[in-house]
C-alpha cells in the first residue's frame, strides 16, 4: 500500500494553487464590460435623441402652464330708475341679444310719455298758428298801408284849404296826428311780421325749432319707457345675478353679468426670457386641466402684453429704493381660440391651461402695424328703440297738420 506525501508548508500558510488556476481571468469581467458598453450606447443614443429633439422641436417651442382662460364680463345695469317687477333670467341660463332680462315698473314712464305726446301735438298746432300769423300780419300791413295813404291825402288836401278858411287849423292838426298814429301802427305791424317770420323762416312744421324741442322731449320719454325693460346687449350666459324682486334700482347699479363663452381667450404669462421669439399669429397648442391631454385646442398669438404684471399693479414695485433683488418678470400674451372647438368643449373663465407656442416662423410682426378700423365689440340691441320713437313723432306731427282726417 502506497502513501501520498504532501509538500511541507509553513504553519498557517495556504498551499499554492496549481499554475493552471492562476492564469484564468476573473469570471465577472466580461459581464461588467458588456453592461458598461450597453450603458454607454444608451447614453449616446439619449444624447443624440435629446440633441435632435432640441434642434428640431424644443428650440422652436415656448411653453408655460401659467395660463388662464379670460373673457368679457358684460355688466347689466339699468339706464333709468325703477322698481323691479320681473326677473326673466337666472345664473347659468343662456340669453340672446335683445332679450328682456329684468322688467322695471313702467307706469311712471308711461305717464311721462303720454305728457310728451300731448306736448308735441300742442306744439305742432301752435307752430301752425305762427304760419297763419304771417298771412294775417301781411294782410294787416296791406290794410294799414291803404289807410296811411288815405291819411296822407287828407292831410295834403286840408293843408291847401287852411289858407282859404275852408278848413280850420285844428282840423288840420287832428289829421296830422291821425297820420302819425297810422305810420306808427304800420311800423308796429311790420315789426310783428318780422318777428313772426323769424320763427318760421326757412322751416316746415316738422323741422321748426319748437317742434324739434318737443320731439326731443318725446324721444327721451319714449326711451325711458323702453328702458324699463332691461335687455341683454350680447349673446351669452348669465352669471352673478344679484337683483331681487321689488328692489328699487338706480342707474348704473350692477344687476347681473353676461359672459359670452364663445368669445373667450387665454392669457398666458410667459417669462420675459421667453419673449424673444414670440410673434403675432404664431400657432399655439393648448390643453385644459378640465379635459386633460385628450382634448387639444388650437390657437394663435393675438397680442403680446405691453407691460409686465408688476408694472400695471395697483402698487408697482419701487426698485430704485431700498435693497433690490432681481426677479424674472412675466408678460401676459393673449391667445385666441378656435370657435368651433369652444362650441364642442366649452371653457369657463379662470380655468388653468397649458400652452405651447410654435415659434418657428420668425417673419411675423411683434406689434400690429395698422390701426383698428372697426369696433372690437358692438351691439344692435338698442338701435330699434330710437327708430320706433322717430316713427311715433312722425305720426303725431302728421296727425296734427291741416287736412289730416282722423
Amino acid at each position: 500500500m502506497t502513501t501520498e506525501t504532501t509538500p511541507n508548508t509553513s504553519a498557517g500558510q495556504p498551499a499554492p494553487l496549481p499554475a493552471s488556476h492562476s492564469a484564468l481571468p476573473p469570471a465577472g469581467n466580461g459581464k461588467r464590460r458588456r453592461a458598461l458598453l450597453i450603458l454607454l450606447v444608451i447614453t449616446l443614443l439619449a444624447g443624440i435623441s435629446w440633441t435632435a429633439y432640441y434642434l428640431l422641436v424644443a428650440r422652436w417651442q415656448q411653453d408655460t402652464d401659467d395660463a388662464y382662460v379670460q373673457g368679457n364680463v358684460v355688466s347689466i345695469t339699468p339706464q333709468t330708475m325703477g322698481t323691479v317687477v320681473a326677473i326673466n333670467a337666472d345664473d347659468g341660463m343662456r340669453v340672446s341679444a335683445g332679450q328682456v332680462l329684468v322688467q322695471l315698473d313702467p307706469n311712471d314712464a308711461k305717464v311721462a310719455l303720454e305728457q310728451a305726446q300731448a306736448n308735441l301735438a300742442a306744439t305742432v298746432r301752435q307752430v301752425r298758428g305762427l304760419y297763419s300769423s304771417v298771412d294775417s300780419a301781411q294782410a294787416d300791413i296791406a290794410a294799414r298801408e291803404v289807410a296811411l295813404s288815405q291819411a296822407r291825402a287828407d292831410v295834403a288836401r286840408r293843408s291847401g284849404l287852411v289858407a282859404s278858411g275852408a278848413v280850420s287849423a285844428e282840423e288840420l292838426a287832428h289829421a296830422q296826428t291821425q297820420l302819425k298814429a297810422m305810420e306808427a301802427a304800420l311800423a308796429g305791424s311790420r315789426g310783428q311780421l318780422a318777428r313772426t317770420h323769424a320763427l318760421v323762416d326757412a322751416t316746415t312744421v316738422s323741422d321748426q325749432p319748437q317742434v324739434q324741442a318737443a320731439a326731443a322731449q318725446l324721444r327721451q320719454a319714449y326711451l325711458n319707457e323702453q328702458r324699463a325693460a332691461i335687455v341683454a346687449p350680447v349673446d351669452g350666459y348669465v352669471a352673478k345675478r344679484s337683483v331681487q324682486l321689488g328692489q328699487r334700482v338706480q342707474p348704473g347699479a350692477t344687476l347681473m353679468a353676461i359672459i359670452p363663452l364663445q368669445q373667450v381667450w387665454v392669457d398666458a404669462n410667459f417669462k420675459e426670457t421667453q419673449l424673444h421669439n414670440l410673434r403675432l399669429g404664431q400657432p399655439v397648442k393648448l390643453t385644459a386641466d378640465m379635459y386633460g391631454d385628450t382634448v387639444a385646442f388650437n390657437g394663435k398669438v393675438a397680442s403680446l402684453g405691453l407691460g409686465t404684471g408688476s408694472a400695471f399693479a395697483l402698487l408697482p414695485a419701487q426698485n430704485a429704493s431700498g435693497n433690490w433683488i432681481k426677479i424674472v418678470q412675466r408678460v401676459p400674451v393673449r391667445i385666441t381660440l378656435d370657435p368651433r372647438q369652444l362650441r364642442e368643449h366649452p371653457l369657463r373663465l379662470g380655468m388653468s391651461m397649458a400652452v405651447k407656442v410654435n415659434v418657428h416662423d420668425q417673419s411675423l410682426p411683434v406689434l400690429p402695424a395698422a390701426a383698428a378700423t372697426q369696433p372690437v365689440l358692438a351691439t344692435e340691441a338698442y338701435a330699434k328703440q330710437l327708430h320706433d320713437a322717430d316713427a311715433m313723432i312722425t305720426a303725431i306731427v302728421e296727425k296734427n297738420l291741416p287736412g289730416h282726417k282722423n
